[in-house]
């Protein structure tokens, strides 16, 4: 249902159609709403428009409210440039006495108790039913484990509920249609819609929501995730094909500035997981997680790395390959922690060893983890990242270790505009694939 509320005055003028609600009832009706035409300072004419939208099933209502701003009050009502500006202090005593002397006190005003109370729910502490199902070296894209991972937090609480904005075969939330139909809702191409629909599923605290799309495309949502910071709403947002790594898609669908949307939202939870396991865990923490979380995914197949049984924590980075000899820290997640593997093998058939962590969280980050081995290498960082240098992990971790001394951080990142190609072939061009991850090594201990 949408309400329109037709008073003819915007923020700093008159608006085109001021006060022809026709042309606004022909327009929805254009689109297939069921229309209303009220009278919008009348509350039983809106309470009966609304009683009636309720019986119209199968087509979206619009009920189109003609209202005038500031009414009842003497040279106020329908009057231009009044927005945001505070009365005059004699104007405002004539007000308040007009409106005091419109208040009936004689009334005792009794509340009808609820016809029925809502069922009590459970949304919290929602555990994973059986371990993740892969082996390590299995090859699965971290945007199909979400979606594996989504139906089967479905399974676990009949209170989780999927919005893709016409992206489910390609994020894989169609898995979650699949095998719960009637908790999935196709948004189509309208993300801001989606977002606000999720957030009005969310407000009550009776629902888990999960909104699943490119992440390039959750930039057009951007307002309507900050409002509901605001609103201290509880969502969780996915966006899958991110940086270089898409591939063949193109520099439209490659999200490169998403780490630096989330990052400026406060209490956002940020994860960026880069295997299967590490993505299913990061679904079930963020269904457990209060405020806005993210979930980055990426399109190409990568290997597992982690056992089922390990355990993942929300600002808990993972060391996941280490010796006494390691040189150089290098920090990655997502796409580029294989790459940096890859690099890792190579340099150690040259007898050059290096220290790599995966983030797992981008927000919080686990500076503890990051400091202690920078440390133990000489003070020497290098982060890799598919996201371009402004807000991304690079500055991060150069954030974390601000008040170091002794550590130094070189970033790899994606610079410039980029183009269509083959994965792997855009990782190298644009600097963050294990070629340039071993020049940066052997660059940083020359100099």
């Amino acid at each position: 249902m949408a309400i329109f509320d037709v008073n003819r005055l915007g923020h700093s003028g008159v608006l085109p159609i001021e006060h022809c609600i026709d042309i606004y009832q022909k327009r929805c009706e254009a689109f297939g709403w069921n229309t209303y035409v009220v009278d919008g300072r009348d509350v039983e004419a809106l309470c009966e428009v609304f009683w009636q939208a309720t019986q119209v099933k199968n087509k979206p209502t619009a009920i189109i409210a003609k209202t005038f701003k500031g009414r009842g009050t003497p040279s106020v009502e329908d009057a231009e440039n009044w927005h945001g500006k505070p009365m005059p202090t004699e104007r405002a005593d004539a007000i308040i006495k007009l409106i005091e002397s419109q208040i009936e006190t004689n009334r005792q005003l009794e509340p009808k108790a609820p016809i029925e109370d809502c069922p009590e729910i459970n949304i919290t502490d929602i555990e994973m039913t059986s371990l993740p199902d892969y082996k390590v070296g299995d090859l699965v894209a971290t945007r199909k484990a979400c979606g594996l991972a989504l139906a089967k937090l479905g399974h676990a609480n009949d209170r989780v509920i999927v919005l893709d904005g016409d992206t489910k075969n390609s994020t894989f939330s169609e898995i979650f249609k699949k095998e719960h139909p009637e908790r999935f809702i196709e948004c189509f191409i309208a993300e801001q819609n989606m977002v606000n629909v999720a957030l009005g599923c969310t407000i009550r605290g009776r629902t888990i929501a999960f909104v699943s799309t490119f992440a390039a495309f959750l930039t057009r949502a951007f307002d309507q995730i900050r409002m509901g910071t605001i609103s201290q709403t509880n969502i969780n947002l996915i966006g899958s094909h991110c940086g270089v790594s898409v591939g063949e898609d193109g520099p439209s669908q490659m999200a490169l500035e998403d780490l630096a949307m989330f990052r400026a939202i406060p209490n956002c939870t940020i994860f960026y997981p880069s295997d299967a396991v590490s993505t299913e865990h990061a679904v079930f923490l963020a269904a457990n997680t209060k405020g806005i979380c993210y979930i980055r995914t990426s399109r190409p197949e990568t290997d597992v790395i982690y056992t089922p049984q390990e355990i993942f924590e929300i600002g808990q980075a993972k060391v996941i390959r280490q010796s006494v000899n390691d040189k150089v820290t290098v920090i990655g997640a997502g796409v580029t922690l294989h790459e940096i593997l890859a690099a890792a093998d190579d340099l150690s058939k040259q007898d050059i060893s290096i220290r790599v962590i995966d983030l797992f969280t981008i927000k919080p980050l686990d500076a503890d983890t990051i400091i202690a081995n920078a440390k133990c290498t000489g003070g020497r960082i290098i982060t890799v990242e598919d996201h371009h240098p402004e807000g991304g992990i690079r500055e991060a971790v150069c954030a974390s270790v601000s008040m170091e001394p002794d550590i130094l951080v070189h970033g790899l990142t994606v610079q410039g505009v980029p183009r269509s190609g083959k994965s792997n072939e855009l990782l190298d061009m644009f600097g963050i694939s294990a070629r340039h991850i071993i020049v940066a090594v052997k660059c940083m201990l020359t100099n």
